[in-house]
């Protein structure tokens, strides 16, 4: 179709995810047509830097062709066989390859078709276990305020996020909130207990409330905690000095399955294959998607322990659960290919030598007076705005709906920055760029933000 036509269509026809569609009776739908590297391209020839990756997906770039050639060759030998009972040689070669990078005795791959198809799995994989092992009343999950863990009905319930989940109540039972890791708000999480000045401190204080949580519902009920290694909602929450230590200790104590939702963090967003990897410690699961493929085909991935696997190699035993495209051999070959790249090109090595830079480039961002911080890990940042840089105080739901949605999302898009700004908890911008890039872009980024924050100020 001519662009014309496209935004025709779009409109008549195209329901878009997480899209106030009322907006495009005045506006045109922006429509993304190639990619080039860390660029893409709308239907006019105009260029943006890719600043989120996609959606915290694309790895290695745009227009990757030996990442297409993958696809296409493995399409040719075999396009399509479920792993229901069978396996595939794509299938099989990735889990081989996925268990030999994942920490500890993550030996065991189930494929999944995204992300919150993998928390998912995680959470059934929980229960199906305890009730296997002869713990049936262990079914509860505890997660973090803020969080998101995905759109399925039960990654939905185990969501922090209450403004996405109470227009599909009532959801799945059992689920509770713990305070999460954002250290800048120290004072309000903790109510005065802690002012972030000491960030082992408060990072101890943060995993006893995990603690809490489990004997409040008593650890014979408890049968999951599931936790980002960086918190995404709310802004890229890293995990302060000693958390997950913390966390592994008290999850051990009381026979409590350690998730670590690697959705966005895997694969080389934080430096590291995975984020476990990053902060040391081994997680019981490990759920992932996005970045396996660099975006090339959608796929996802639930690493389990050797121990969970164990009572379903039992004669007459089985993991009842799975999805049609888990494990879909055309993804797999791209995986693999992606994984492939990530050691000939150096792709991890790439981020720790460059991630400094990136930090240092966006701190520079906090003598604008609407910057409150700026935090993150690897490639992976969150800039928090505020109205009073002294006092923390935040954007009201009016000013981010005017400023934050009505303003520096356009305009930042239309500077020629794909990002993405957010308020699911307090308002940020959030930036996950392709691992390839270096300083050019970080530069580029900066100006961009700098320009268009600083006219937002303006306007509060």
């Amino acid at each position: 179709m001519d662009p014309e036509n496209l935004q025709r269509a779009a409109k008549d026809h195209l329901w878009m995810h997480f899209t106030d569609h009322s907006r495009y009776d005045t506006e045109d739908v922006p429509v993304i047509v190639r990619g080039e590297g860390a660029y893409i391209y709308d239907t006019a020839g105009k260029r943006y830097l890719d600043g989120l990756g996609g959606l915290f997906v694309n790895q290695l770039g745009h227009g990757r062709e030996d990442l297409a050639e993958a696809a296409a060759a493995q399409a040719k030998e075999l396009a399509f066989h479920p792993l229901w009972s069978y396996a595939t040689p794509p299938a099989i070669e990735l889990a081989a390859k996925l268990a030999e990078l994942a920490p500890g005795d993550l030996n065991r791959v189930f494929f999944t078709s995204g992300g919150g198809d993998s928390v998912e799995s995680a959470w059934k994989l929980a229960k199906n276990y305890f009730k296997l092992v002869g713990k049936p009343l262990k079914h509860k999950v505890i997660s973090r305020n803020v969080a998101y863990h995905g759109t399925p009905h039960g990654a939905l319930s185990i969501t922090g996020l209450p403004g996405l989940k109470q227009q599909f109540e009532p959801l799945v039972p059992s689920t509770f909130r713990v305070p999460n890791t954002n250290l800048y708000r120290a004072s309000e999480i903790t109510h005065g207990l802690h002012d972030g000045s000491d960030p082992e401190a408060f990072g101890r204080w943060a995993a006893d409330q995990i603690e809490v949580a489990i004997l409040n519902e008593g650890a014979d009920t408890v049968a999951a905690v599931f936790l980002e290694p960086v918190q995404n909602a709310g802004g890229c929450f890293p995990p302060p000095p000693g958390y997950w230590q913390r966390v592994r200790e008290i999850c051990d104590r009381y026979d409590v399955l350690l998730v670590s939702d690697e959705t966005i963090c895997a694969y080389g967003r934080l430096g590291e294959m995975f984020g476990a990897t990053r902060y040391g410690y081994v997680p019981d699961i490990l759920t992932s998607a996005k970045g396996l493929t660099s975006g090339y085909a959608p796929m996802g991935a639930m690493i389990a322990s050797d121990r969970l696997m164990a009572p379903f190699l039992e004669q007459g035993e089985m993991f009842a659960h799975g999805y049609t495209f888990g494990g879909h051999p055309v993804a797999a070959a791209v995986a693999l290919k992606n994984l492939e790249i990530f050691e000939t090109e150096g792709v991890l090595e790439h981020v720790r030598e460059n991630a400094p830079a990136f930090r240092a480039t966006l701190e520079k961002l906090l003598d604008l007076p609407m910057v409150g911080d700026v935090r993150g890990d690897g490639y992976f940042y969150g800039i928090e705005l505020v109205k009073d840089r002294e006092t923390k105080e935040s954007l009201t739901a009016d000013e981010c709906e005017r400023v934050l949605h009505g303003f520096l999302s356009k305009e930042l898009y239309d500077a020629g920055l794909y990002c993405r700004a957010d308020d699911r908890g307090d308002p940020v911008i959030q930036l996950s760029p392709p691992l390839t890039i270096g300083q050019p872009e970080f530069d580029e980024m900066e100006r961009i933000l700098r320009d268009v924050i600083s006219r937002a100020h303006a306007l509060l």
